[in-house]
């Protein structure tokens, strides 16, 4: 006989449990049971008023924060609509089938106003972070460092005029760049070919390839034991802020986590003498890094490599046994170091000019020249790290970075910011990264239904 699923009567009441409904390999239980916000809240207690009416839970707005960024839910308007609609989402952030979800103006007020001022992002980010510590997850033999730049929410074909001092009604984002030009400018790049009308701060930049535009750059700095970001900061998207924010990472972790690293992994970018300077000086890092040279000649020409340094005579020896000094004169007064950061050491006309191997030294110039960095010992201790075998180790672990970066663009869908300014950027990035790690430290620590509960993260 055919079934029918018409009844004669509806049911009056109906018997529903959320948590029989979710599925016990959820990503969001495995994150669920690695959560606690005790000490969120009393991190953000003096942030709220002890009169008036209760004011939206603290918790719910960041475990729907977490959905968004660990699902790719780019939109609050959309988050919240997903959160009303989907069971899982309801069950993670503690709702019932009835509860009202907040509206998604409640994230703009408490994100700009009590979040910012209390730093509740970076707070979760390292309360997550020590959850990592505690569960074995970060070893500190090793941090890779690399940055990524993402698109600001600010259009390519709108220019703020330089002889314009009308920034119309004046942003959140605009107010931010207004404020560092008051204080002293240090954090704004000077000599900007263009600047946007509705973010200022961000960078126009061409650097990924393609057509240029405005932007801001995500730094990780990631423990290769298990690929677990220990921080992340926001910069303008250029080179030097890049390099620099990583002392920023390290020194930050280090006065917080009391975590140390024996070896610093990285690309070409971070071979400059001067930060190879600071590695094994201040910091007494090892530094993984590709030395960034610039005297290498093309196949076939002689190279800075082909001349031999001889210390006690601060002189280059070429290949024809001939001698590039700094200095063909004794001076009563040590001369100062260059500004530039570089000693040029030169040939004699004499010497060169019926040399054999000229044509392959310097065919185009009457002597040679060599540029030796102040730095160059350092440089040197980065030249004899890249022999061994343990560089080519951390060569491959450096690609953890780009594949963190991979999965924040493609998967999580942080190819765009939503949000403007730096402090915006901040924001977003750090929110990013701590969906990176809870998904990582999921993956690690996930083991199905809760029978023995985790002890809470924060």
């Amino acid at each position: 006989m055919m079934g029918s699923s018409d009844k004669p009567q509806d049911e009056l009441f109906y018997p529903f449990n959320l948590d029989e409904i979710v599925p016990q390999d959820h990503l969001l239980r495995d994150i669920d049971r690695l959560l606690g916000f005790t000490e969120l809240r009393e991190h953000l207690a003096p942030y709220y008023s002890h009169t008036g009416r209760p004011s939206v839970d603290p918790e719910l707005m960041i475990r729907m924060l977490l959905i968004g960024y660990c699902c790719g839910i780019r939109s609050e308007r959309q988050l919240c609509y997903e959160v009303t609609m989907n069971l899982a989402y309801r069950w993670f952030c503690k709702l019932s089938i009835t509860d009202k979800v907040p509206d998604h103006s409640t994230f703009s007020k408490n994100r700009h106003g009590r979040f910012r001022e209390a730093e509740a992002f970076r707070f979760v980010f390292e309360q997550v972070l020590q959850r990592c510590m505690d569960e074995g997850l970060i070893g500190g033999e090793g941090f890779a460092v690399d940055a990524s730049v993402v698109k600001a929410d600010a259009s390519r074909q709108k220019h703020h005029e330089d002889d314009d001092d009308d920034w119309g009604g004046g942003s959140r984002a605009i107010n931010e760049y207004l404020d560092a030009l008051k204080e002293d400018g240090s954090s704004i790049p000077v000599d900007r070919k263009k600047v946007s009308q509705t973010d200022p701060l961000a960078q126009w930049t061409a650097a990924p390839g393609g057509p240029a535009y405005y932007a801001y750059s995500t730094n990780y700095l990631v423990d290769t034991q298990a690929g677990i970001i220990v921080d992340v900061e926001a910069t303008t998207a250029l080179r030097t802020p890049e390099v620099w924010s990583t002392k920023t990472m390290i020194e930050r972790v280090k006065d917080r986590f009391g975590l140390e690293t024996k070896k610093l992994i990285g690309d070409t970018a971070y071979g400059t003498a001067e930060f190879l300077n600071w590695m094994v000086n201040e910091a007494k890092i090892e530094p993984h890094v590709p030395v960034w040279e610039r005297g290498e000649g093309k196949e076939g020409m002689l190279g800075r490599s082909d001349f031999a340094y001889n210390e006690e005579t601060d002189s280059y020896t070429c290949p024809n046994g001939k001698e590039l000094l700094s200095s063909r004169r004794n001076y009563k007064k040590p001369r100062p170091s260059p500004k530039n950061g570089f000693i040029n050491y030169r040939a004699s006309k004499m010497d060169c000019g019926p040399c054999p191997l000229k044509e392959q030294c310097c065919p185009k110039s009457e002597a040679k020249k060599l540029l030796r960095s102040i730095y160059e010992k350092e440089r040197d201790v980065a030249r004899e790290v890249a022999k061994t075998p343990a560089y080519q180790k951390t060569r491959r672990q450096r690609k953890q970075v780009e594949m963190l970066f991979a999965h924040m663009k493609r998967i999580l869908k942080m190819d765009r910011l939503r949000l403007r300014g730096i402090s915006g950027a901040r924001d977003e990035f750090l929110l990013t990264a701590t969906a990176q790690n809870l998904r990582r430290m999921a993956n690690y620590l996930g083991t199905g239904p809760p029978a023995a509960r985790a002890s809470p993260m924060f």
